[in-house]
């Protein structure tokens, strides 16, 4: 049997990856320190350790389970965060991944699939949807630590042949999303109005993302493992949504009478986000299945039945 070890599997993403494993035959090791992830998320047939991945156990993980593939997801995702405490960010997202590296390095695994970042990594970029070619220049330190690591996938592959895909992700969506540890807008405009609150726009709500669906972001993964490529990959719909339109399109799926709360932009918030997924599409086989409306839909559908 494939084996898997996923980090933040109890999270988000993780915790769809790990299904989507596990239903492909793999036996899968998830290692979590549960900060945002939550056990309940996590599939009765994997096996868990609640460890920090800057943790010196991790390598005991290692030299038990002897995975085939590593798929790194644990992190500090919140880019705010990292701007007010970038040293201890920088602990997890740097010195954590390279705790992961190491053991993978030691452990001879056959491939290393990274979740990275789109937008954190290119700014606000002129090149709109933006191909992984463009300049890299981060405006937050968890964009620093990401783009960090991706240079450090490429380091471990040409010195030690480390195979590695790193995927730049879009602004992921979808069900399991943390509204409160994982701050995506779409999660967050859901818990308030189904739970009767306003929604807080920040700004104009005119700046965009390129919003993915979960279940496309899980394909890409599994595509990822499976391809013999090495290399950086952006995962998107190449496709601009601004915040307006997603609270627009929430209203009439919960609730189309809800008033929203308008509040000053916050600081340093990125204005465009999208991305160009050509090279997926060409190198993986990898497309978005699901637009929008599709996506938005089967969403407010799981924070239903969730809550």
């Amino acid at each position: 049997m494939k084996k898997a070890l996923i980090t933040g599997g109890a999270g988000f993403i993780g915790s769809h990856l790990v299904d989507r494993l596990i239903e492909d035959g793999f036996s899968v090791v998830v290692v979590d320190n549960l900060s945002t992830g939550d056990k309940k998320n996590l599939n009765p047939k994997a096996k868990f350790y609640k460890l920090d991945i800057c943790s010196p156990k991790l390598v005991d993980v290692f030299k038990k389970e002897k995975p085939e593939y590593v798929f790194h997801l644990a992190a500090q995702i919140d880019v705010r965060k990292s701007v007010e405490d970038p040293i201890s960010s920088a602990s997890t997202n740097i010195l954590g991944s390279l705790n992961l590296l190491e053991c993978s390095r030691v452990f001879n695994i056959k491939k290393f699939i990274f979740t990275s970042t789109g937008g954190a990594i290119y700014g606000d970029a002129n090149i709109i949807p933006t191909p992984e070619s463009y300049t890299e220049e981060p405006l937050s330190p968890y964009g620093i630590e990401k783009l960090s690591i991706d240079k450090y996938l490429n380091y471990y592959y040409n010195i030690f042949k480390l195979s590695y895909i790193s995927l730049r992700l879009g602004n992921v969506y979808g069900s399991r999303q943390n509204s409160k540890g994982e701050a995506g807008v779409v999660a967050i405009f859901c818990d308030n109005m189904l739970q009767g609150k306003k929604p807080i726009l920040y700004g104009s709500g005119k700046n965009t993302r390129d919003f993915v669906f979960v279940a496309d972001v899980v394909n890409a993964l599994f595509l990822a493992m499976k391809s013999s490529k090495t290399g950086v990959y952006n995962i998107g719909t190449g496709k601009e949504t601004n915040i307006n339109q997603i609270l627009k399109n929430l209203k009439m799926l919960i609730d189309p009478k809800c008033k929203e709360i308008r509040e000053q932009a916050k600081k340093g918030e990125q204005k465009r986000s999208c991305l160009d997924n050509r090279k997926a599409k060409r190198d993986l086989g990898w497309k978005p299945k699901y637009d929008l409306e599709k996506g938005l839909e089967e969403t407010v559908n799981c924070f239903k039945n969730e809550g």
